[in-house]
């Protein structure tokens, strides 16, 4: 079982609701982002999203995107962002969810990223465009290491693709709104 599966494992017999911020690794710079998440954790965050940043981040808004833009303008790579989680895991437990697209992890390399994501301490991927095989395919690599890939479903999602994402889901599904 890990940290995510822990967490709402908690969150359900204390019958609460449970609180997952985002924040863009490197934005304003990665000093900065560390005790961000840091302080996020100290007061009580279930699970923390940590954005990698991303030259074009078309599924996000313009919050996002400009966070990410100004993360890359201050030269942050996966590999940066990889060890805020490590030092940030020397002090907490709190679960980390990498929030990106699949294009930086391929250029990372798939097993390199998951061996390395797991050796630092991250606990779920949500890879917001990677969907159906190419998301199953993903998720059974990631899961090897004990990282969960986080599907997505928006609004318009039927009921039968529902259903599908329902069945291999891990972690949790991100209801798009």
């Amino acid at each position: 079982m890990n940290r995510i599966e822990n967490k709402f494992n908690e969150l359900r017999s204390s019958g609460r609701k449970g609180f997952i911020p985002f924040v863009t690794a490197g934005d304003p710079d990665l000093a900065t982002s560390l005790s961000i998440i840091e302080a996020l954790a100290e007061e009580g965050a279930d699970i923390i999203e940590l954005g990698v940043p991303f030259s074009d981040p078309m599924a996000d808004g313009p919050t996002i995107q400009s966070s990410s833009q100004r993360a890359l303008a201050n030269g942050v790579s996966l590999g940066d962002v990889l060890a805020v989680v490590r030092e940030f895991r020397s002090s907490f437990k709190t679960p980390i969810v990498l929030f990106g697209y699949l294009n930086p992890l391929l250029q990372y390399g798939i097993e390199r990223f998951r061996d390395d994501a797991a050796s630092v301490g991250v606990d779920g991927a949500l890879v917001t465009d990677v969907v159906d095989e190419e998301a199953s395919e993903l998720s059974d690599r990631f899961a090897e290491r004990n990282i969960d890939l986080i599907s997505l479903v928006a609004p318009t999602t039927t009921d039968d693709r529902l259903a599908k994402i329902a069945a291999r889901a891990r972690g949790f599904i991100y209801a798009v709104s």
